[in-house]
């Protein structure tokens, strides 16, 4: 699998239940961090690797993210006309020339297995990404996890899971890999193990949102049946394709924010404030001033 990735998969179908009842109306991946929808940090990653078809696997009551992604003529007459040029750019380049937003609904909620295999008349035989938004992955100073992670599979012609170093006491809140030959930043996976106890867990490397994938994993989802929960997982359909095509465990250069979680979407607003060209300085002023009318003078 030598060829680079085109494509990405984004499975935006759930409810966000987590986070009633902003996501009522608001599904979770428009959350904001700072002035960006979750959505956009997932989709410029992608760009950035090199994808130019994004795949949105939705359900037929979710319209709000193909609605980001397309024209807004109203609003944009009403900015140009008001000579408020430098909102008009951002509205107008959501996404840059060249790339394409494909809509595919999930007509039932089947899992994250079935959410990729309906992308499947989209992304053909080719390899592939997919993207998981809640996990926001930061980068500041280098390239994005999804563009790492190209690079090694372009260069070693395999497939790529991205995974994080977590504390064994976590492990049970996680798939765990198990590699063979970890060096540095990556390794061959040989088994994966869901949830696993930490006296359990062969290993720390935990799996999180960004997977680069052989087109043949359609065939393995094809064949895999409901696993946990009723659900097809992806987890069962990998492990089928191990057994013919390698997958690396890949440790990527960056900090990733839980943003399917209350305190991991509030961690991320706060890093990104704090780091923002136009308020970052108004931010840590803000933050400071909180922290002391709570009474809290040690903040190490």
């Amino acid at each position: 699998m030598t060829q680079r990735i085109r494509k990405a998969v984004f499975p935006v179908a759930g409810l966000g239940t987590r986070f009633l009842p902003a996501t009522k109306t608001v599904p979770k991946e428009m959350l904001p961090i700072v002035d960006r929808p979750l959505i956009q940090y997932a989709v410029d990653e992608a760009i950035e690797a090199g994808c130019d078809t994004l795949v949105f696997i939705t359900n037929r009551y979710k319209h709000a993210v193909a609605d980001y992604f397309d024209k807004a003529y109203e609003l944009e007459q009403k900015l140009e006309k008001a000579g408020k040029f430098e909102q008009l750019e951002v509205v107008r380049h959501v996404l840059p020339q060249g790339v394409q937003a494909v809509f595919v609904t999930q007509a039932e909620a089947l899992g994250l297995g079935h959410a990729v295999l309906c992308a499947r008349a989209v992304i053909g035989d080719e390899p592939f990404a997919v993207l998981l938004p809640d996990d926001l992955i930061w980068n500041r100073n280098g390239d994005g996890a999804l563009k790492q992670m190209a690079d090694h599979a372009q260069a070693h012609g395999v497939g790529a899971i991205a995974v994080q170093d977590v504390p064994r006491e976590q492990t049970a809140s996680y798939g765990i890999v198990e590699t063979e030959g970890f060096q540095d930043r990556s390794g061959a996976i040989r088994r994966m193990v869901e949830k696993p106890k930490p006296e359990d867990a062969p290993s720390t490397l935990a799996v999180v949102g960004r997977y680069i994938l052989p087109g043949v994993i359609f065939e393995h989802l094809e064949k895999t049946g409901r696993g946990a929960g009723g659900e097809i997982q992806l987890t069962d359909a990998i492990a089928s394709l191990l057994a013919d095509h390698q997958v690396d465990a890949y440790r990527f250069r960056g900090t990733r924010f839980d943003c399917g979680t209350h305190i991991g979407l509030v961690e991320a607003t706060i890093r990104f404030a704090l780091d923002h060209e136009k308020i970052s300085d108004a931010a840590r002023d803000s933050m400071a001033t909180a922290l002391r009318e709570l009474g809290v003078t040690d903040v190490s």
